[in-house]
């Protein structure tokens, strides 16, 4: 079928690298749904791709997007027709910033009339926090927790997942103006890091004690920081390199980048019991299907049932698609940006 799409034509800033243009749908396998989308959400891998440093992204010109909210309008053959009709919302392997996006059968979930904004900070951003929580980090009652990018979508679920396990949270912000959203979400301790090395605060407020996890979506110059401050047991969860996209240099900046996280021996990891886990919820998506349909039906769950707090941080119409993108990048925006069509 014939629907429209904002299309990712060009690498580099925002304002040069959109372009919306019909296209055609291919046919749904016998499981897959097409979903008639009411509003897509932006991921920081979004931003990633639009400067070429996603090397998952597909090539130019493409049409990005993790995930969506909208109405199942028809199914493949072996499909079951008694979804056909039900708001949901949805993953998708890329093909999130269209009208029409194809989901598989894993990949959604019924929300009925929930808040747009609210039901896709629940796919890429709620299930990633909780994925690392729950499987990745196995996150227990006392554990110290630091949380990088604190105020971000990702971040403000991992404050609420962690408190709800009884973690103690330290939450990393870059501005004061975030403080207040972290605190009410349940951080313990908040450190400004434009103000102070978030490192030297940190070593001040634990004394002799150290972290048990750091969730880090910034990885570069600050895992070697977060290596340091965690303990025996600790465990570090990286799941994101933003600290590359701020630099210009195209293969030497990633050459530093790289280099500036170093090289941990894995037998100083067994002889110190701490480890390293990466995760990419799109290989998750992609070889254990199972495991992302789990985490999407119990963020829901939780969500829902124990009156936890997704955070929309701003809204955005598909024209505005510049504008959303810019804000993300700005690293100034907190929680979901949603873009409604």
């Amino acid at each position: 079928m014939k629907t429209e799409a904002i299309f990712l034509v060009k690498k580099g800033k925002a304002e040069n690298a959109f372009e919306k243009r019909e296209f055609i749908l291919p046919e749904l396998k016998s499981t897959q749904y097409l979903v008639e989308v009411e509003a897509f959400g932006l991921n920081y891998a979004d931003v990633m791709a639009r400067l070429g440093l996603y090397r998952e992204a597909p090539p130019f010109p493409c049409v990005i997007g993790y995930e969506v909210v909208g109405k199942i309008i028809s199914t493949g053959s072996e499909g079951n027709n008694e979804n056909i009709g039900k708001r949901v919302v949805a993953f998708c392997r890329f093909g999130g910033y269209a009208k029409h996006a194809i989901v598989e059968e894993f990949a959604f979930v019924p929300i009925s009339d929930m808040d747009a904004g609210e039901a896709l900070c629940l796919s890429t951003q709620w299930v990633t926090a909780h994925y690392m929580v729950e499987r990745a980090a196995n996150v227990q009652a006392g554990d110290k927790v630091l949380i990088h990018a604190a105020a971000g979508g990702v971040g403000t679920a991992l404050i609420q997942l962690c408190k709800r396990k009884g973690a103690t949270v330290i939450a990393k912000i870059g501005n004061e103006n975030k403080k207040a959203l972290v605190e009410k979400l349940g951080a313990n301790h908040t450190i400004v890091y434009t103000k102070t090395p978030y490192d030297e605060a940190i070593n001040s407020l634990l004394g002799e004690d150290r972290l048990d996890v750091s969730f880090n979506p910034v990885a570069g110059s600050t895992f070697k920081k977060d290596w340091k401050l965690l303990g025996t047991g600790g465990r570090a969860i990286l799941f994101g390199g933003s600290e590359l996209s701020s630099k210009k240099w195209g293969i030497f900046s990633a050459i530093n980048f790289v280099r500036k996280m170093g090289r941990p021996l894995p037998i100083g990891l067994m002889m110190r019991s701490k480890s390293i886990s990466g995760v990419n919820m799109l290989k998750i998506a992609d070889y254990k299907p199972h495991i992302l349909a789990q985490c999407l039906q119990e963020v829901y769950t939780i969500v829902t049932t124990e009156k936890l707090t997704p955070i929309v941080g701003a809204t955005f119409t598909a024209d505005k698609i510049i504008e959303a993108h810019s804000l993300l990048e700005s690293g100034s925006s907190s929680g979901k940006i949603c873009v409604k069509w």
